[in-house]
């Protein structure tokens, strides 16, 4: 149990959310734990610090009713605390555990995939040409619709693009 607790106190809680990628929910749901984990140890550790013993022989010596003084240590002695089952909490924090680790290894996952996905975009940004060294051919293919809104508005005896000209002047200034 010693071993447990000295673990508990030991871990990193900020470290661990960062090393494993946390977001959202899971990082939520963790603080949250994280609190009532400090906030049951805090009371454990207030309740242990309180003196547990009764000195009767003090409130005897103070008190003249003694038959009051005797009868709260007869019922004081024959107190047994109530022992509580603790498995359905347990089952409901491991469960709890189960659901933010999927949680956790969801968010990795797709973490994942976005580094990979902005890797690539990174690598086609470093690797692409000046837009003003693109051929027409080139810039047709990498957007298909160009050929085809060109070949719409020639089909309509259009040579210009609607707005063109208010957006970038005349082509004969050029």
């Amino acid at each position: 149990m010693a071993a447990t607790r000295s673990a508990a106190l030991k871990l990193d809680w900020v470290k661990v959310s960062q090393s494993l990628g946390l977001r959202g929910q899971t990082v939520a749901s963790l603080q949250a734990f994280k609190k009532r984990n400090e906030d049951a140890r805090r009371k454990v550790q207030q309740l242990s610090e309180q003196p547990t013993a009764v000195d009767f022989a003090h409130y005897r010596s103070v008190l003249k009713n003694q038959a009051v003084v005797d009868e709260i240590e007869k019922r004081f002695k024959a107190f047994k605390p109530t022992t509580y089952d603790v498995t359905r909490q347990i089952k409901a924090i491991e469960a709890f555990e189960v659901e933010a680790v999927k949680n956790a290894e969801a968010t990795k996952q797709a973490v994942d995939l976005e580094l990979k996905d902005l890797a690539a975009t990174l690598k086609n940004i470093e690797e692409a040409r000046p837009f003003d060294e693109l051929t027409v051919d080139e810039v047709a293919a990498a957007e298909k619709s160009i050929d085809e809104k060109t070949a719409e508005l020639v089909s309509k005896g259009r040579w210009m693009v609607p707005g063109y000209k208010e957006k970038f002047g005349d082509l004969a200034m050029v």
